[in-house]
């Protein structure tokens, strides 16, 4: 099978990948531009291109795919399968339908639940149990296509946004690859999206790790595990930032491991109710947040207990 890859992040990787190993013909890989980081600004390329050098396949990163210099460059390879996964730009129609069997899409949820951009974080941070990655045949919305292959992955308690990642990733390019003989042989079942049940999700930005603490403790708890490695779910102390790594639930605001927290349930939000040698504990609008992994700005990521340690937080203290 002659195949165009196009996609960009980590995510896209494994996919990749299983295309190469089960023998497809990967003629070229499409991906976003190199992009500056850092204080230097040092252009950095994306993982995509870095994985398809190393496998000798040709990159193209265009700035815009839609441009007709880009999709003269894609004409010419001739595809008979675009394959796509993550790729962070929207397809035109007539790149749609230059491939003999289409573009194929490799989403990280059960469409047509979380559309669009970090579908992976905020199913962790709506506090599903499920999750998955769905096949589908793409079309000029966004992830309205017709579905053609689902696989389910259970999120764990522990699962963060970057574990949950890496599952999935591995999860879809299994699929990916199983689904391509049916679409060939003409067996694949294509499904339309039940558009009532259509949810769009938005990118994460980085102010969507500061903590609310008015709000309930697992909803914090799901943020610090869904924003877990970027954008991180943070607060402030004594001026300055206090990423949260790490947090358990305790919904009991009157017991602490046997012990009584009394009046905790009348104080502020954000407010710290106890410390204990390895963890210490923030009230919330309901039940309280225990802290166990934390950074506070220009230190390195630690347990809780190191943190206390070397710095003395008093019950009673505001986090925020």
């Amino acid at each position: 099978m002659k195949i165009i890859f196009m996609g960009t992040p980590d995510f896209a990787v494994g996919t990749l990948e299983a295309l190469v190993q089960a023998g497809h013909e990967v003629m070229l890989a499409v991906t976003q531009p190199d992009k500056p980081q850092g204080r230097k600004q040092v252009l950095v390329a994306p993982p995509v291109k870095e994985k398809a050098l190393e496998l000798g396949i040709p990159v193209f990163q265009p700035k815009r795919v839609r441009e007709q210099e880009s999709l003269r460059v894609l004409k010419d390879y001739e595809p008979e399968l675009i394959v796509v996964a993550a790729f962070g730009q929207i397809l035109p129609k007539e790149l749609l339908d230059l491939p003999k069997y289409g573009c194929i899409n490799v989403h990280a949820s059960l469409l047509p639940k979380y559309r669009g951009a970090a579908p992976i974080q905020w199913a962790i941070l709506n506090g599903d149990e499920v999750t998955g990655v769905t096949i589908m045949r793409m079309d000029v919305g966004l992830d309205t296509g017709d579905m053609i292959a689902k696989t389910e992955v259970k999120i764990s308690p522990e699962d963060t946004g970057g574990t949950l990642f890496d599952r999935l990733a591995e999860a879809g390019a299994c699929l990916c690859v199983e689904t391509i003989p049916s679409i060939v042989d003409g067996t694949a079942v294509y499904t339309p999206q039940d558009e009532s049940a259509a949810t769009k999700v938005g990118m994460i930005k980085k102010q969507d790790g500061l903590i609310d603490f008015s709000r309930p403790a697992k909803a914090i708890e799901c943020q610090v595990r869904g924003l877990n490695p970027w954008p991180s779910a943070y607060t402030s102390l004594a001026g300055k930032t206090l990423k949260i790594w790490s947090a358990g639930v305790c919904e009991d605001a009157t017991i602490i491991d046997g012990d009584p927290a009394s009046g905790t349930a009348s104080v502020a939000p954000g407010t710290v109710v106890f410390t204990k040698k390895d963890c210490f504990g923030i009230q919330t609008g309901d039940g309280i947040l225990v802290c166990k992994e934390v950074q506070l700005e220009g230190k390195k990521r630690m347990s809780a207990g190191d943190f206390l340690r070397g710095n003395a937080i008093e019950v009673g203290t505001i986090l925020g």
